[in-house]
């Protein structure tokens, strides 16, 4: 049997167990779905924490999961009777504006890089709402509002500080460990616990964006003309195609609130005027609701943040098209939603820096065009199967035009072949041979996971 108390005596963290208060609050993530209970939540206030808590599961035999920001659909974040490395404290933000770059602790969230960065002009790409964990966006890949123009979250990457699971502080860059530096583009936590990242930045004087808002009956109108606006878009324009619950905002009318409906946002690395003379063939379309304004980087990425708490179902496709036939079967899909409900029916356009910087890392299919994306979220444990035939059915139907990948950071535990997919073969198993160097136990399994290509000897703790 484990005695806490060894560990306690090494850790200036806070170890939670569930006989403790603060174990439930400790213990929630973002999917309510999710009601997995470990038997320790060790929340770490440095690297040190990370070794002791480590070393301390691997003694005990117990299963270890790591949690940045929560965000996981599928709760890689929690483990079952095993031990939770809880980043959250480790959260510092320090900016160089000289150099232009970020270090960040690997349990921050965007809302504190974006924080950070926005009084100084420069950003980086984040997710799509603020309270996303910085670790596990970043190391999945790091798709966001502005990655057509400076790539994904992990193309920034400068370097990475990472715990191993024998205990060892390793740094991976291009010069240092580059193989692994490689494998955490896009290769999620699978080979150890990121404490530290540094992020390039770019100057970001100016940012806009457009909110626009129909009828779900016009949504196949609006999308065509939609895929043809960004088929001409420049790298500056991002956003999405969303079908949405019509929100009880100002720019809403009345009989779109409480409906479904289809929204376009356009976002663009310049100023309003730039905006308004670009999305004029979208405007001609005449949406009931809009929103046309320069914003602040940071106020887009907390304006769609949704509570935690509530139930999640969420999958993805790329498209290496988009024809008419494909955009009439999304927009039919949408009809299968729950609604009300904050769940989101999306068409996000790649392309640009994701596309370009692409060639020789680890996720596939980077030059797909088009993601299509199915984001369940609910609050009735009543509407689950319909949640889940929804999003298969969004896939199912437009399979016809899938490359086969995926994004996996967009999905839940959709079983290997899924996370081989994403890869691709060849990337998978260089992958698989990095981990065998790295973590040839597998203890970091909790994430999409990529198994060991041979198993070692377990390394002494």
């Amino acid at each position: 049997m484990m005695d806490i108390g060894v560990l306690s005596g090494r850790f200036d963290g806070r170890l939670l167990t569930p006989q403790d208060a603060a174990y439930e609050d400790g213990r929630g993530v973002f999917n309510s779905m999710v009601t997995v209970k470990p038997a320790v939540i060790a929340q770490c206030e440095h690297t040190s924490d990370v070794k002791e808590a480590l070393a301390f599961a691997r003694r005990n035999g117990m299963p270890v999961a790591v949690r940045s920001g929560g965000h996981s659909v599928a709760g890689a974040c929690l483990v079952e009777g095993g031990l939770v490395l809880d980043l959250r404290k480790i959260n510092s933000v320090s900016i160089s504006p000289d150099a232009r770059t970020a270090v960040v602790g690997g349990g921050s969230t965007w809302a504190a890089v974006d924080g950070a960065t926005q009084p100084l002009g420069v950003a980086t790409t984040g997710g799509r709402v603020s309270t996303t964990g910085v670790g596990g966006l970043t190391l999945g890949g790091g798709s966001g509002w502005i990655e057509r123009k400076f790539g994904l979250a992990c193309d920034n990457l400068l370097s990475v500080d990472l715990v191993l699971a024998d205990g060892r502080l390793v740094t991976a860059s291009e010069t240092e460990n580059p193989d692994l530096f490689w494998a955490l583009h896009g290769g999620g936590g699978n080979f150890g616990v990121a404490t530290s990242f540094t992020f390039r930045l770019y100057p970001l004087p100016e940012f806009s964006m457009a909110l626009l808002l129909w009828p779900a009956a016009e949504g196949e109108t609006v999308a065509r003309r939609y895929r043809d606006f960004m088929e001409q878009a420049p790298d500056e324009v991002g956003g999405g195609l969303i079908y949405l619950t019509g929100p009880p905002e100002e720019f809403v009318p009345q009989h779109l609130v409480g409906t479904l409906c289809c929204g376009v946002l356009v976002t663009l690395v310049g100023g309003e005027a730039e905006l308004r003379d670009m999305v004029a063939p979208l405007l001609e379309l005449e949406p009931d609701g809009q929103v046309l304004t320069e914003i602040p980087y940071a106020g887009l990425q907390s304006m769609l943040d949704d509570p935690p708490g509530l139930r999640n179902y969420w999958s993805a496709e790329y498209l290496s098209e988009l024809p008419d036939e494909a955009v009439r079967l999304f927009c039919a899909t949408a009809d299968e939603m729950i609604t009300p409900s904050p769940s989101q029916h999306a068409l996000l356009p790649w392309g640009g820096a994701v596309e370009h910087n692409g060639a020789g890392w680890p996720m596939t299919n980077r030059d797909a065009p088009w993601v299509a994306h199915p984001l369940g979220i609910w609050e009735d444990p009543a509407d689950d199967d319909q949640a889940r035939r929804w999003a298969h059915a969004v896939r199912d139907a437009l399979r016809p035009w899938s490359t086969g990948a995926t994004y996996l950071n967009f999905i839940g535990d959709e079983g290997a072949d899924r996370v081989i997919a994403a890869y691709g073969r060849e990337n998978y198993d260089r992958l698989a041979a990095i981990k065998a160097e790295f973590d040839p136990d597998n203890v970091f399994n909790r994430w999409h996971n990529i198994v060991p290509s041979e198993h070692r000897p377990a390394q002494p703790v």
